[in-house]
């Protein structure tokens, strides 16, 4: 997590506790340690942050403080509800948690809006006691141009073995897929996330080649439907 994206939920935690809240309760909920805790504390203080209190004793946020209001239009606003909402359709849990706390940020700076409702049917939860794949592993590859190696099993139940370099992700409405480099195929495939049975982050980086690569997909995939296909 970045330090500013720290340093905005610090704010939201205490402006939205009645009891003072402890650097160790902090940190467990931030993931940090409670020394990077003391320290956040201390520049938002020097900010002017009204937070009040000290080390092993908790901390509270002065009545009255509020942070400057989102600048989106009511019509936005919703487009981000329904938008947000519609990450449970993608089965990428990690995702899903992200958008219900840009709700939450969202609910606290205006109305709340529940008579706008997305159906939740999509594809399945990447949970890994299912044997699913996170689908938050394949976008940290993704986004570190690392290579991964899978396990792969196609619609008919073969299984294969492959080392990928990947490239981007594609939403659908009952799946997602990872669009990469095969080393097995040499060639361009997506694998439908549901389908990798394990998958293991390897050192091996291609980041040289990355925004080539990238490009080249994008190039020759068009994104038809010919190019949406899963791997074989």
């Amino acid at each position: 997590m970045r330090r500013s994206t720290r340093l905005f939920e610090i704010i939201q935690i205490l402006r939205a506790a009645t009891v003072p809240i402890t650097a160790e309760d902090l940190a467990a909920r931030l993931e940090v340690s409670a020394r990077t805790v003391y320290r956040d504390i201390a520049a938002l203080q020097a900010m002017r942050t009204p937070i009040e209190g000290a080390a092993g004793l908790g901390y509270v946020m002065r009545g009255g403080y509020d942070l400057p209001p989102l600048n989106f239009d009511q019509e936005e606003v919703e487009a981000l509800r329904v938008g947000l909402s519609m990450l449970a359709r993608t089965g990428d849990s990690a995702l899903q948690q992200a958008a219900e706390r840009v709700c939450a940020k969202i609910d606290a700076l205006h109305d709340p809006a529940d008579w706008l409702r997305v159906a939740p049917w999509g594809a399945p939860a990447d949970d890994p006691g299912q044997g699913c794949t996170p689908i938050a592993l394949l976008r940290s590859a993704v986004r570190e141009a690392r290579k991964i190696r899978i396990e792969y099993r196609s619609g008919e139940g073969a299984q294969t073995l492959r080392v990928l370099r990947p490239v981007g992700l594609i939403y659908h409405l009952d799946c997602t897929m990872v669009a990469a480099w095969c080393e097995l195929r040499q060639g361009f495939r997506n694998f439908r996330t549901d389908r990798i049975w394990a998958c293991d982050l390897l050192e091996d980086s291609f980041a040289p080649q990355a925004k080539a690569l990238r490009q080249l997909w994008q190039d020759q995939s068009g994104w038809d439907e010919a190019a949406a296909m899963p791997a074989r």
